[in-house]
């Protein structure tokens, strides 16, 4: 099964074995239609965007003007109405998605690790990236190439073991790290 999450932020747990830990709100979301597949069409609140796209699915199935993003997802419910969150309370395990912080363009030094040349003592090579080809042959860049661009905003899933859920209040608390920056979107699924 799949939910909407937003990280919340990392805490520490207390005792004598401290271990970090992530806290995710599961979202409140409503189960639209139903595939044969097991999947269903999904609505949950994010922001405030609008449009007319959106406010046709929001009247095709009679949902109030918070319910303004869609989604499709592996659900446990068999009928139309509120996502069914059950389920985490007897989870031990989820594989959670979320998108690295973005870093926008960067040099190869910041993107790749990439060692740089000496600092001083009449050297001109300090933080670029230095050679980038072969000699007659290929005669081209290869494709791959780790060079300066765009760093991070990609999609990283890990697996996470589940240290609480409270059903009250959607907290869901992770044992680890998710990436992204807090606030962030992501979805979580039940491994077991």
């Amino acid at each position: 099964m799949e939910f909407i999450v937003e990280k919340i932020g990392m805490s520490r747990t207390i005792g004598t074995k401290s271990e970090a830990v992530t806290l995710l709100r599961v979202l409140g979301a409503k189960v639209c239609e139903i595939y044969d597949n097991g999947k269903a069409l999904v609505a949950y609140s994010q922001g405030k965007a609008i449009n007319k796209a959106i406010a046709g699915q929001q009247k095709k199935y009679s949902l109030s003007k918070e319910f303004n993003r869609f989604a499709t997802l592996k659900v446990s419910n068999k009928e139309v109405g509120e996502l069914d969150t059950s389920l985490l309370g007897e989870a031990k395990r989820v594989q959670v998605s979320f998108k690295t912080k973005g870093r926008g363009f960067s040099g190869a030094m910041k993107r790749w690790n990439f060692q740089g040349g000496p600092g001083a003592h009449g050297s001109r090579f300090h933080r670029r990236v230095g050679s980038i080809g072969n000699r007659e042959w290929p005669g081209r860049v290869q494709p791959g190439k780790k060079m300066a661009g765009h760093y991070g905003n990609e999609l990283v899933s890990v697996k996470n073991d589940i240290m609480s859920f409270d059903k009250q209040s959607a907290i869901l608390v992770l044992k680890g790290s998710v990436a992204g920056h807090n606030g962030a979107f992501g979805r979580i699924h039940i491994i077991k």
